[in-house]
């Protein structure tokens, strides 16, 4: 009698162990399957990207932005620079940036330097010796002093190797100081710009932007590329004074849409500054195409609406 009580009893334990290792099991099933779909989860689990190592390896703060896109700006408040005498503010013109976004288990960066003449020599023999692709080489605008120079990069790879490896080159220039631009108002009426562009802006001390993205995906190495990480058409405008701003930015254009762009613009009397690549192997091919005026803020963005018409953009 005693025997079968035991034996039922160990039968019993038996059959609540197995039963505790399956749910213990399945718990941590669970709980891995939503670390590993979770954007924010750290890499050293599931080979996602330790966002805050990047930054400290950068030096700067960064974002993330749609599409997953870890954002880094780098501006140049370091810099005084003019354009036709008009002294133009940090992000008009000078808001250098990179950007990461995780791809299955590694992660891509791409990237926009603002440097100086005497920093391009340095700072690109650094990054191609740290194994980071340069993409482009060019001005964006056009008469400045002093003489300002974007140079467009690259790279594939662990996240945080990536970011040390840009730091090398960065250390090399004054953008990784941590000077904070001045608060400066915008007097411009930013909702008849919101209108205008049919996209909703943002003001930055003084500085209005808003960017429009394309239509159709662009990819490069088989790897979307989102809107964040400089493929969308963007637009600056700076109060110049006497009711006037200057305009900067570039459209993102596939070949069949410069000329159309070059000839909207021309019309009315905007520069175009620059027509250039950013990426070497991007599908479909784009173009960048840099421009400049000085004029009546609501003229300057009918405008620009008119040359965005153009382009197979939101």
């Amino acid at each position: 009698m005693h025997i079968k009580i035991y034996m039922r009893v160990v039968i019993v334990f038996l059959v609540l162990v197995l039963i505790f290792d399956i749910t213990s099991t399945s718990s941590t099933m669970i709980i891995n399957a939503k670390n590993s779909s979770s954007p924010n989860h750290l890499y050293s689990t599931n080979l996602l990207p330790q966002w805050d190592l990047v930054e400290k390896e950068i030096g700067k703060s960064g974002e993330m932005k749609p599409g997953e896109v870890f954002y880094i700006s780098l501006p140049r408040n370091d810099l005084k620079v003019t354009v036709k005498g008009i002294p133009i503010r940090t992000g008009l013109a000078l808001g250098g940036w990179t950007a990461f976004k995780q791809m299955a288990n590694q992660a891509m960066v791409m990237g926009d330097l603002v440097l100086t003449e005497k920093d391009i020599q340095p700072v690109m023999t650094e990054l191609i010796h740290q194994g980071i692709q340069v993409s482009a080489l060019h001005n964006h605008l056009l008469g400045e002093k002093p003489r300002i120079m974007y140079l467009h990069i690259e790279g594939h790879g662990d996240p945080v190797q990536l970011a040390k490896a840009i730091s090398s080159g960065l250390k090399l220039t004054s953008i990784q100081k941590n000077i904070t631009g001045k608060s400066v108002p915008f007097p411009i009426d930013k909702q008849k710009l919101d209108k205008t562009f049919r996209h909703k802006g943002t003001v930055k001390n003084g500085v209005y932007h808003v960017g429009v993205p394309r239509l159709e995906k662009i990819m490069e190495n088989g790897m979307e590329i989102p809107p964040a990480m400089g493929v969308a058409t963007s637009i600056n405008f700076q109060p110049t004074g006497n009711g006037k701003v200057a305009i900067t930015g570039d459209f993102v254009l596939a070949a069949e849409e410069v000329n159309p762009v070059v000839r909207s613009l021309s019309k009315h009397r905007i520069d175009v500054t620059a027509i250039h690549n950013h990426m070497l192997t991007e599908n479909p091919r784009l173009f960048f195409m840099h421009f400049w005026a000085n004029d009546d803020p609501l003229k300057l963005a009918n405008a620009l609406r008119e040359a965005l018409d153009k382009t197979h953009s939101m």
